[in-house]
């Protein structure tokens, strides 16, 4: 399979890290699922470097000159927003801002309730993320942002699309779209992890063998879609 470099090493990372874990797991839309993705297990400086340098190299690559500041929903979005503008800026030698949200809004100092460079009128917001299974975050903080200035919000970075339908038959992604006007541009695909790894030595481990890929496949098969 041919895909770019850092899709490759991205899932090769997510593989060695175990944020990407194989087993029988229960998913918030009560499905068993052969697979989980845990973002949470990042837990290194190495390992939080090369994230972000994947997610600057999709984002040079297809969304250069298109946002003015990088936004990233608390919790995850802000080590993400933070450190991705920091990688587009080394790499890549574009500097843009970034912002993030505080779960409440802070009273004293301050005050406020972002973090980082303050939306203003006619400002473009890149929302970051690590993955997106009900949108929540969007339905979030898009209303804050929007009651903050007057913004445009047309695309969202996420490491990961399990490409899973919801109750109402579109994935994650496609109601972003038809919700809020929001293209969802993943890194990689549940798909491209599948061809990948499937029967490829990682560090001399094959993580998806052919049973595992045949497991991946039907739930694919039946839960998703694109």
């Amino acid at each position: 399979m041919q895909i770019s470099q850092y899709k490759a090493d991205l899932i090769e990372l997510m593989a060695t890290s175990g944020v990407l874990m194989f087993g029988d797991f229960m998913t918030k839309a009560g499905r068993q699922s052969p697979y989980f993705i845990n973002t949470g297990n990042y837990k290194t400086g190495m390992q939080a470097d090369k994230v972000s340098e994947y997610y600057a190299a999709l984002i040079s690559e297809k969304l250069t000159g298109q946002f003015d500041i990088i936004f990233g929903p608390a919790y995850k979005g802000i080590p993400l927003c933070t450190l991705t503008a920091a990688a587009l800026y080394r790499l890549y030698d574009i500097d843009v801002g970034y912002c993030f949200n505080r779960k409440e809004v802070k009273t004293h100092g301050d005050g406020g309730l972002f973090v980082g460079m303050q939306p203003k009128d006619g400002d473009r917001i890149l929302i970051i993320e690590d993955v997106i299974s009900a949108g929540t975050a969007v339905r979030e903080v898009s209303p804050l942002l929007k009651s903050a200035a007057n913004v445009t919000i047309s695309d969202m970075v996420i490491s990961v699309d399990r490409m899973e339908k919801g109750y109402s038959g579109l994935t994650a992604a496609q109601e972003m779209k038809q919700e809020f006007g929001i293209t969802v541009h993943p890194l990689v695909t549940v798909v491209d992890i599948i061809e990948y790894l499937h029967n490829r030595e990682v560090d001399g481990v094959v993580y998806i063998d052919d049973t595992m890929r045949d497991k991946m496949e039907a739930y694919v098969a039946q839960y998703c879609s694109g």
